[in-house]
């Protein structure tokens, strides 16, 4: 786990973030990628082609982190796209506005299917107490926990650690939330290609994954990998914004501009103890992309004793 402090501004930094230039809130979120929670996603099974489950288009919202008003911006775009299918690439509700995030997700019409994240899963230990938050260190853990209703719980023991899609024009795809056999692994924009490629062998002619944060759109070993961004915590050089991906017939990185400071004003307003961080550092700015790509970068090289 990297050396951090918590600062003034009220949230952990560290010497190397101070480097690279990032906000608190990016280290706040590499804490969590490292805390190494044990990630039970069983690899995909089957080969690509024995998946059955066909679409034409398909939109990916990843790491949402209840930021509603960015969802909510994105869920208009869709209304004029209509994709056939809407994959949520889980880490949904870590965040300031947790129960309408969910709210708006459980109303979904069509048919829309939901990958565990790594912060999914951790909710749903602390919910079924195989886990406990420790409100010391991480406050905001506690305090989401204690907004999650009965059925908040229900709809995240639904989601699946990975989900298989044929989609026209791009071929057999696999959603994750990290890599395919992990919702903790990091994968990056520069990933070396030999240890990129082979994490995602053997799963498909392309693979959908997200947890940094950071767009990308490359192709390692003959398998195309995408990350689909964050809607609602970006690290990205093209400014705030809403980011998800839309797939087929090719893939399309999206961006969703959106009332940010209409946003900042409600986020501020709930009493997540992280707020006024998030409103400042994901929502009215964003991180660099190109800096938080290589802080996470060597941060898996860490995590493999690289």
């Amino acid at each position: 786990m990297p050396v951090s402090v918590y600062s003034s501004r009220g949230g952990y930094t560290s010497p190397r973030a101070f480097v690279h230039g990032l906000p608190a809130t990016v280290v706040q979120h590499a804490e969590l990628l490292d805390r190494r929670l044990g990630s039970d996603v069983a690899p995909a099974t089957g080969t690509p082609g024995q998946w059955r489950d066909r679409a034409v288009r398909v939109a990916a919202l990843y790491d949402i982190h209840a930021n509603a008003p960015a969802l909510e911006a994105v869920l208009a775009e869709l209304e004029v796209e209509m994709p056939d299918v809407i994959v949520v690439g889980g880490d949904v509700a870590s965040g300031p506005l947790p129960r309408e995030t969910l709210d708006l997700l459980a109303a979904l019409p069509g048919d829309v299917r939901f990958v565990r994240g790594n912060s999914d899963r951790m909710l749903l230990q602390f919910l079924e107490g195989t886990r406990v938050p420790d409100p010391a260190p991480a406050p905001d853990d506690a305090w989401v926990v204690d907004q999650l209703r009965p059925r908040d719980g229900d709809l995240l023991r639904t989601f699946a650690g990975n989900i298989k899609l044929v989609i026209d024009d791009i071929g057999a795809t696999l959603f994750c939330h990290g890599s395919p056999s992990s919702d903790e692994k990091i994968i990056t924009a520069l990933t070396p290609e030999r240890r990129l490629a082979d994490s995602v062998e053997g799963f498909g002619a392309c693979v959908v994954c997200g947890h940094t944060h950071v767009q990308f759109d490359r192709t390692a070993g003959g398998t195309r990998i995408v990350n689909a961004g964050s809607v609602g915590m970006p690290y990205e050089d093209r400014g705030p914004g809403a980011y998800w991906v839309l797939l087929g017939p090719d893939v399309e990185l999206r961006r969703t501009r959106y009332d940010i400071d209409g946003a900042a004003k409600r986020i501020r307003g709930s009493s997540w103890p992280g707020a006024g961080d998030f409103a400042a550092e994901n929502v009215l700015t964003v991180p660099s992309g190109r800096e938080a790509a290589r802080y996470f970068e060597e941060l898996a090289a860490e995590q493999e004793g690289l």
